[in-house]
Formats: C-alpha cells, sequence, structure tokens
C-alpha cells in the first residue's frame, strides 16, 4: 500500500540566485526563434509547439467521492467542465511531419473558481502536456543549452532536418530494444511519428495539489483511441499528415481520456526540482480524478482553430493557486511563457484572451 502523501510547504522548492539570469537568456534565445520565424511566415506563432495538429471541445467531469487527498483544488467538487484541447509537436517552426518530433496536448478548463495564480486572467485552468514522462533538461540553465541549439536551426535545413530525424528514428528504435530512452534524441527529430490521439501525455514537471504535490496524466481510453496507441502514420510525403489523420479519426470517433494524478510520496525519489527523474509509479501511481470526453467532431474547424489556435495562450501558469507550478522548469515557464505570447499578440496585432464559459 502507498505511503502517505507528502504535505505540501513552500521550503519544497530550491530556488538558485541566477534563475533571473537564466530566465532572461531563455527570452533571448525565444525572441531569436519568435523573429525568425515571423520574418519567414509574415505571421507570428508560438516558440515552441508552434505546429497545431488538432483542436478540440470536450467537457472534464471530476468524479464524485474522490477520497480527501485526492479532492483538492479544481478536483474539490464534482461536476462537469468545458475544456478545449489543443494537440501539437514541440518545434518552435512549422516543420513537415516527415520531421518526427515528440507530441504534446494543451487542455484549458473552463469555468473554475478559487484563488487564482499571480497574473493568471480569467475563470480557466490550464494543463500543459507531453507525451513522455520526464522533461528533457534537469534545471532550467540545462534546457537554455538545448534551446540555443534548437534556435540556430530554426528554420533552416528544412532537408537535412529529415534526413537527420530519419536517422535518430533509427537511434530510438535500437535505445528502445535495449529498453533505454534518451528525451534529447526524441526531441532533436528521433520520436515515432505515432498517432496523437492513442499517445497518453504526462506533465512532466510537479505542481501543487491543494494540501499535496503532484503530476498529472491523460489517458486514453476509448477502444478506438486505445487501437491508436503506438501506430505510425505514414507520412508518404504530406507535410500535414498528422493533421489529415487526426481530423480523419476524429470525424469517426468519441475520443475519451482519463485524467489521471500521481501523488508525490517521498520527496528524495519523487523530487520537485529534477523533472529528469520518472516518478515510480509502483511507489506512487497514478490515480483517476476526472474524465475527459470530446465528441465525434471537425478537429480542423476553421472557427475553432482561429480561436484557439491564434487568439488564445496556453500557460502552466494560468490557473488556481491550488495548482501552482512547482521546480526550476516550472519557474522558468513563468515569465518566458507570457513573453513568447506577448510577442505574438503585437506582431500580429491580436491580443490573446481567456474564454468564458457558456
Amino acid at each position: 500500500m502507498p505511503q502517505a502523501a507528502v504535505r505540501y510547504a513552500d521550503s519544497i522548492e530550491t530556488i538558485d540566485s541566477a534563475e533571473g539570469d537564466t530566465h532572461r537568456e531563455l527570452n533571448e534565445t525565444f525572441d531569436t526563434i519568435l523573429e525568425r520565424t515571423a520574418e519567414d511566415y509574415g505571421h507570428a506563432v508560438r516558440s515552441v509547439h508552434a505546429k497545431s495538429h488538432g483542436i478540440l471541445e470536450g467537457e472534464m467531469t471530476i468524479d464524485d467521492h474522490l477520497p480527501p487527498e485526492l479532492a483538492q483544488g479544481l478536483f474539490a467538487t464534482p461536476g462537469t467542465h468545458k475544456v478545449l484541447i489543443r494537440m501539437s509537436t514541440n518545434a518552435g517552426d512549422i516543420l513537415p511531419d516527415a520531421i518526427s518530433l515528440p507530441r504534446g496536448l494543451a487542455m484549458k478548463v473552463l469555468d473554475v473558481d478559487g484563488e487564482r495564480l499571480a497574473g493568471a486572467e480569467g475563470r480557466t485552468q490550464d494543463f500543459v502536456m507531453v507525451n513522455g514522462a520526464v522533461f528533457q533538461a534537469k534545471t532550467a540553465d540545462k534546457f537554455l543549452g538545448n534551446l540555443k541549439l534548437l534556435a540556430k536551426t530554426t528554420d533552416r535545413m528544412e532537408g537535412g532536418k529529415k534526413v537527420i530525424s530519419a536517422v535518430l528514428r533509427g537511434v530510438h528504435t535500437m535505445l528502445d530494444a535495449v529498453g533505454t530512452q534518451i528525451p534529447a534524441v526524441d526531441s532533436l527529430g528521433g520520436a515515432p511519428n505515432v498517432e496523437p490521439l492513442g499517445e497518453t501525455y504526462y506533465s512532466a514537471t510537479a505542481f501543487r495539489y491543494g494540501d499535496h504535490i503532484a503530476k498529472f496524466s491523460l489517458v486514453p481510453v476509448a477502444p478506438a483511441q486505445v487501437a491508436l496507441t503506438g501506430k505510425t502514420i505514414a507520412v508518404d510525403g504530406r507535410e500535414d499528415a498528422i493533421r489529415e489523420e487526426v481530423r480523419g479519426e476524429m470525424l469517426g470517433m468519441a475520443a475519451e481520456w482519463e485524467f489521471r494524478v500521481q501523488l508525490c510520496r517521498d520527496l528524495e525519489r519523487q523530487p520537485v526540482e529534477d523533472p529528469t527523474i520518472e516518478w515510480d509509479e509502483k511507489e506512487a501511481p497514478f490515480i483517476r480524478v476526472a474524465t475527459v470526453r470530446a465528441q465525434a467532431q471537425d478537429s480542423w474547424d476553421p472557427a475553432l482553430v482561429e480561436s484557439v489556435n491564434e487568439r488564445m495562450r496556453f500557460s502552466v501558469w494560468t490557473g488556481l493557486a491550488a495548482h501552482r507550478p512547482l521546480g526550476n522548469i516550472n519557474r522558468a515557464r513563468r515569465d518566458t511563457y507570457r513573453h513568447s505570447a506577448d510577442f505574438r499578440a503585437r506582431f500580429n496585432g491580436c491580443p490573446y484572451h481567456e474564454p468564458a464559459g457558456d
């Protein structure tokens, strides 16, 4: 039986005095990506996860009768909330799908009441996830080094990127055969070109969970989705093959995921400041607290794409104080996410906004 969940306290975070300098350098590096892509496209896109593969409307239903340690924050009150979901890949430039990268899923939960994080507009709670249980860098300064490398190649040598991606996919396959994974291999183009609807998504970093500390996951459970898990998309020269596949699937399928919470039960074995360490599910199991459903729909509806893809931003710092992002990677996300979104809003002449509920 799992041991008791660790109680949240401000002291669990260890803040380095040099973090402010790292955050400034991150913004400068993001500017390199943002300015280059905006110049090339004549339109500003996100500095990470620029390419979207599908936008969905759905609902999150919070489970009844959750035990006290799980009935926290957003999940303290049973009920149903409208959600908006954006599926993407992680590059800051819009690349052909032959260059295969990790999948991302961002979800905005509407009509959320409670004390909000400083600067969090509206009444929404954002969750930003990837299809990997760990983050690619231990600290923000290590991530900065990776980002500088990506900034040098943003929107350049597209043909070369396709060749490198094919090589790195082979490296991924060999590592997988011996039970090893290197997140950097996937982030540079070695990720399998999998169907997004079949993937399990993770927060990778830790968050406050009311009185406790947690990571999150979103797990597909609809049979039609489970059948897609691990399925590789044949790109066949189609630049937007993933978007086309998702659109075709969602026109005839109702999607359903379980939203699960992994409570921290040992700060040494499940650290907050090192997101490269996977929390062992045998020691800290993921437990369902809600279900997310999206009925069959057009996942590339022009009006919804315009509303969500162009006029909204997703940030782990948009939400409740009860779900405060924790750890140095999340602290770095606070100003850099807003910095990126502000650039996009200025360049495109389109302020972002938080949606109102029904």
